[in-house]
C-alpha cells in the first residue's frame, strides 16, 4: 500500500488551507504534531474509515471518543434521518430533549436536572459559571494536563514549579482571566491539600476528569477521586466531574462514582450525542435550578437541544447494553495486550499501555503514567512514526502523541487480528531514526 495521506487528500488539503485556518476547524486534525498532510476521509461504517481515495482504514479515533457504537449506527442514522424529516431546528422545545434527558436521568440519578448545551466547552463552562454563582467565589481548581474545553479561564497550565499560579496556555487569554484558575497535580493529593489550605476559602469548584482522557490515558490512583471530595467538602467546595469524555463510555451512566468521587456537577458529550453536536451540564436540583429561567445564573443556545442530537443520542443510549460494554472490554484489553506484546518484541522501543475501559493511552516512555510530567516524557518523535506506519498500512490512530485512543463497539477481534502485522511494522519504524 502507497503512503498515505493520497493524492486527493493532498489535494483537498491545499484547497481547504485557502480557506479554513490551517486547512482545518480543530487544530490536532492538522497532523502537525506527527507531520504530514491529513487524511480526508469520505465515509465510515462499522469499525471502518474510507478516505476520499478509496483506502480503508480501522478507526481507533472513533471521532475522539463520539462514536461509541462505531461509524454510522444504523439506528442512529434512521433517528437522524425522521428527526431531519420533522424539521431541523426550531429554537423551541421538543420533546426529544426531555426524553433525552430521562434517559440519561435513568443511568445517572446524581444528574437531578440538566441542560444541554452544543459542545463540551460550553458544558464546563457553564457547570463552572454555576459553581461560581452559588457559591460566591471567584477561583476555580483544575489539574495540570487536563482539557476542559477551550473557554478563557480553563486554558491554564502551572507556573514553573508554583502550583497556584496560573498562566494563559493561549495568546489572546488575559493573564488577569486565567489568575482565577489554580492549577494542581493529578493524583498528588497532598499538593491538592496545601493548595486548598491556602486558597480554598476563594475557590468555588474544583473540576476533574475522573479519567484523565487530554494527556493520553491517565487513570486515578487509589484514594485520590475520594480524596478530592472529601477535601472539598471540608473547604465547601463544590466537585465538578467533566465526564465529557468517560461519560457513557466506560459504563452506562457517570464514571465518577464508581471510582470514587462524590461530584456537585457532572459534564457530560460525545457519546450522548451519538455523533452529533453535543454537551450537557447538570446535577444536584437545588445547584440547577439557579440556572435562568428558574434562578440568576444566565446561560442559553439558539441550537442547544438540537433535535437531530437528541435523536441521535437517545438512539445511542438505547443500544448501550451490558453486552455492549463487555465486548468493548475485551476488545481493548486484547488491543493493550497486542501492543504491549509487540512493543516487548520489539525491546529497544520504550513502551507503556495505560488503559482504563475502551480508553487506552500509548506512551513510547516508562510507565507508569501518573500525571502529566509522566505523560510528558512520552518520545513524541517515536510516536509520529508509529502513527504514519500504521496510517500507511491502514490502521487510523490519534494524529497526536497526548490523545486517547478509543475502541468501539463494532470492533471485532478479527479487525484487531488483522491490525497485528501493521502494529508490528509500526513498532520497528518507530526504533528506527527520525522520518
Amino acid at each position: 500500500m502507497s503512503p498515505a495521506p493520497g493524492p486527493r487528500s493532498r489535494a483537498l488539503g491545499r484547497r481547504a488551507a485557502r480557506a479554513l485556518v490551517g486547512g482545518v476547524d480543530s487544530p490536532v486534525r492538522s497532523f502537525r504534531s506527527v507531520g504530514g498532510s491529513p487524511v480526508f476521509f469520505a465515509r465510515g461504517r462499522g469499525a471502518y474509515l474510507t478516505d476520499v481515495d478509496g483506502r480503508r482504514y480501522l478507526d481507533l479515533v472513533g471521532s475522539w471518543g463520539a462514536n461509541l457504537l462505531g461509524n454510522a449506527p444504523p439506528s442512529v442514522v434512521a433517528a437522524v434521518r425522521a428527526a431531519a424529516r420533522r424539521g431541523l431546528t426550531f429554537g423551541a422545545p421538543v420533546a426529544g430533549e426531555h426524553e433525552l434527558a430521562e434517559r440519561i436521568r435513568a443511568a445517572a440519578p446524581e444528574v437531578e436536572r440538566l441542560r444541554f448545551v452544543s459542545s463540551g466547552t460550553e458544558a464546563v463552562m457553564s457547570a463552572v459559571r454555576v459553581a461560581r454563582g452559588v457559591t460566591g467565589r471567584t477561583k476555580v481548581v483544575k489539574f495540570a494536563g487536563g482539557y476542559h474545553g477551550h473557554s478563557d479561564g480553563l486554558l491554564a497550565r502551572a507556573g514553573s514549579g508554583v502550583a497556584t499560579h496560573a498562566l494563559p496556555d493561549s495568546a489572546g487569554v488575559p493573564p488577569s482571566v486565567v489568575s482565577e484558575t489554580l492549577v494542581a497535580r493529578y493524583n498528588d493529593v497532598d499538593a491538592l491539600a496545601a493548595l486548598l489550605e491556602r486558597a480554598g476559602p476563594s475557590v468555588a469548584a474544583i473540576v476533574v476528569e475522573p479519567v484523565a482522557g487530554n494527556m493520553g490515558v491517565v487513570p486515578p490512583r487509589p484514594g485520590f477521586l475520594s480524596s478530592v471530595s472529601a477535601l472539598a467538602r471540608r473547604h465547601g467546595i463544590l466537585v465538578i466531574a467533566d465526564e465529557v469524555i468517560t461519560g457513557f463510555r466506560l459504563r452506562r451512566g457517570t464514571a465518577h462514582r464508581s471510582l470514587g468521587l462524590t461530584a456537585d456537577l457532572v459534564t457530560l458529550g460525545k457519546v450522548i450525542g451519538g455523533g452529533m453536536p453535543i454537551g450537557a451540564y447538570g446535577g444536584r436540583r437545588d445547584l440547577m435550578e439557579t440556572v435562568a429561567p428558574l434562578g440568576p445564573v444566565y446561560q442559553a443556545g439558539t441550537l442547544s437541544g438540537h433535535p437531530l442530537a437528541m435523536a441521535a443520542g437517545a438512539a445511542t443510549l438505547d443500544r448501550l447494553t451490558p453486552s455492549v460494554y463487555r465486548r468493548l472490554e475485551r476488545s481493548a484489553d486484547r488491543l493493550a495486550t497486542t501492543l504491549t506484546g509487540l512493543a516487548e518484541r520489539a525491546r529497544a522501543v520504550p513502551f507503556t499501555v495505560e488503559r482504563v475501559g475502551s480508553m487506552l493511552g500509548l506512551f513510547f516512555a516508562a510507565g507508569p503514567i501518573a500525571d502529566d510530567r509522566d505523560a510528558d516524557r512520552t518520545d513524541r518523535r517515536r510516536y509520529a512514526r508509529f502513527f504514519h506506519a500504521t496510517l500507511d498500512r491502514g490502521v487510523y490512530l490519534p494524529p497526536s502523541a497526548l490523545e486517547t485512543t478509543f475502541v468501539s463497539a463494532a470492533i471485532a477481534d478479527r479487525d484487531l487480528a488483522r491490525a497485528a502485522p501493521a502494529f508490528r511494522a509500526a513498532f520497528a519504524a518507530a526504533g528506527k531514526g527520525a522520518r
